[in-house]
């Protein structure tokens, strides 16, 4: 999803231009105090209702930038991108500070919340002194370049990108081949270190200026409960899933022994992180094939019967936009076809990792996909479509609640609606004639387990270990050591070779140079399934939940629809409680979801010592 929102909105400090977004001085505490003092809600009204034209305008200003500069990409656009997105940034950083002032005044409910939303926007506040700002603007450049700039160099003088190195780590079973490229790519991560234990100093003391504990409470904050109990909620759901990822884990273990042998897979120890098919052994779906069940070939192949039935690029969107009207969404607007990107053009440069655009918080709405015929693209196409139909439900709530309901809801309804994207939806479809039986959904569930169950426990660890680094838990003399220390505890999983504090592994994952905040990804997993279950009851499933699709159902569509209209104009535990009848989070629904799988793997593991 690409869309300009506030919980999206100043991701970085950009550039040293921030300077001019703080006085040459700080006020007196005593001065400051004052004056929330003498601010009333009537200030704070008017404040919040400029705020918003401002912002509506901004939106636009950078969308319409953004895009042009992804669909055309030059220096000359690379250039009006960026100098938008300074002027963004700098009057972000304004309006935090400006919104923190009225922290001790009275408000209502949703004028507090308004204006939390304005002080939470920004993802690394930046101290409110001129020379700290732009040591941290440099910082945050030049732990992007380091990682954008990545590249192993053989001595043959071939060089491979991360792109190469990922390709290698997926198709290759040479166990040499993979720790090449598994310790390569982590060369590139070395100098980020201290670089990045500079940049905690700065923005922990632009965290607490806003009246944060460190930048780690901030991020948690911006769930709709206490920070510690957020976090705890977290290892709550966790706790739910572990069971079956430890099922998963150890059936994985025992056929990756078979492959490489025990003796460089022991069966009573974590994985080594370079066999999984992943450069970060996040999602394992490219093992499939080690791991697979036997006969659970599903007997069709998507890609084969989109080309049988003719199904172009348009006809693919056409049809995942007919799922949506199905359950009684109206069709999207005409410019939708006219504006948004559905081929890579022959001409230019674009970029072309699938995304979904709003660009005028109204109707203007657009994908930007270099579209494969594949069945794995079909039902990334509905996945983008669910952003866009998020998007424009919400589009009459103030601009401070044109967003989901936490970061993790718009990539969970996206996620939702893929999942129904199953056998008996494709039949329906007229794209498959027959739905195979149930015995070969196993090797269905498997692939997805490998992706989404797997995903999990890296999905939590991550923020995890950057809110323990935000609170000086993680001291910078042990960044690797807890790193490594974490993923084992969370995912069996370990350094293939001895690392030291001379390495800094968790750079090798983008999020963590680029500052973006990681746990929402846990919550999309999470949530996806617990939708599911939801609106297939709604709909009337009476069936095993991983074949149920909500294609053509109006009441799971009302409902949906009535939580995507809130945007985040209530908590997300209020638009939880809207779709599945209960506010807290509940992973069952996954292993429902999972549950023939579960059996299979209880039955595979019989006798196998699991665990590490």
């Amino acid at each position: 999803m690409k869309t300009f929102k506030l919980s999206a909105t100043a991701f970085l400090v950009g550039s040293a231009l921030l300077l001019s977004a703080c006085g040459p001085e700080q006020q007196a505490n005593t001065q400051v105090q004052a004056e929330q003092t003498a601010l009333t809600e009537a200030n704070a009204v008017d404040f919040l209702a400029q705020t918003e034209k401002k912002l509506e305008q901004l939106g636009l200003e950078a969308n319409r930038a953004e895009w042009i500069y992804s669909n055309f990409i030059t220096e000359d656009t690379a250039s009006l991108a960026a100098d938008v997105n300074e002027k963004l940034t700098i009057e972000m950083v304004n309006l935090a500070t400006a919104a923190a002032k009225f922290d001790q005044v009275k408000l209502s409910d949703v004028n507090r919340r308004k204006l939390d939303k304005l002080k939470l926007a920004l993802t690394l506040p930046a101290p409110q002194d001129a020379a700290k700002t732009a040591e941290m603007a440099k910082i945050v450049a030049e732990l992007g370049g380091i990682y954008g700039k990545g590249k192993y160099c053989k001595a043959d003088g071939n060089c491979l990108s991360l792109g190469d190195m990922s390709t290698i780590m997926a198709s290759s079973r040479n166990y040499d081949e993979q720790l090449e490229m598994w310790q390569a790519w982590r060369e590139v991560s070395k100098p980020m270190r201290p670089l990045y234990q500079r940049l905690i100093e700065l923005t922990n003391e632009g965290a607490k200026e806003l009246g944060y504990a460190d930048t780690g409470a901030m991020w948690r904050s911006k769930y709709d409960m206490p920070a510690d109990d957020f976090a705890k909620e977290l290892d709550r759901v966790w706790g739910q899933v572990k069971p079956l990822y430890e099922a998963l884990h150890c059936h994985v273990r025992s056929k990756l022994a078979e492959q490489y042998g025990a003796d460089k897979v022991p069966q009573d120890k974590p994985i080594p992180a370079h066999l999984l098919g992943n450069m970060w052994a996040q999602s394992w779906g490219n093992i499939y094939d080690l791991v697979a069940p036997k006969d659970a070939d599903p007997g069709y192949d998507v890609t084969e019967l989109l080309a049988k039935h003719n199904y172009d690029e348009i006809k693919m969107v056409k049809g995942a936009e007919g799922f949506f009207t199905s359950l009684g969404f109206n069709p999207l607007p005409e410019s939708f076809y006219q504006r948004s990107l559905f081929v890579k053009p022959r001409d230019r440069d674009v970029e072309c990792h699938a995304s979904a655009w709003d660009l005028d918080a109204k109707d203007d709405l657009r994908i930007k996909m270099c579209i494969q015929r594949t069945g794995e693209d079909f039902s990334v196409i509905h996945h983008e479509l669910g952003h866009n139909f998020y998007q424009r439900a919400y589009k009459d709530q103030s601009v401070y609640f044109q967003e989901s309901a936490n970061d993790g809801f718009h990539e969970a309804i996206g996620d939702t609606i893929a999942l129904s994207v199953t056998p008996g939806y494709l039949k329906q479809i007229g794209l498959l004639d027959k739905v195979p039986d149930e015995s070969k959904d196993l090797g269905l569930l498997m692939k997805m387990a490998l992706d989404k169950i797997a995903f999990v426990p890296f999905g939590l660890m991550v923020d995890q270990w950057r809110w323990q680094v935000f609170n000086g838990e993680i001291t910078p003399d042990h960044y690797n050591e807890a790193w490594w220390q974490l993923r084992e505890k969370y995912q069996g999983i370990s350094a293939p070779v001895a690392r030291t504090e001379a390495d800094f592994d968790p750079g090798a994952k983008y999020h963590v140079p680029g500052n973006v905040p990681y746990t929402r990804y846990f919550l999309a997993h999470i949530l996806q399934f617990q939708f599911h279950k939801a609106l297939c009851d709604i709909a009337g499933n009476e069936g095993a939940v991983h074949r149920c699709s909500i294609y053509n159902s109006k009441a799971a569509g009302a409902k949906l629809n009535e939580m995507l209209e809130m945007g985040s104009s209530e908590s997300w535990q209020q638009a939880l409680q809207v779709v599945t009848g209960k506010p807290e989070m509940d992973a069952s629904t996954m292993l429902d979801y999972f549950a023939p799988l579960q059996a299979y793997l209880d039955q595979q593991n019989k006798g196998k010592q699991c665990g590490w």
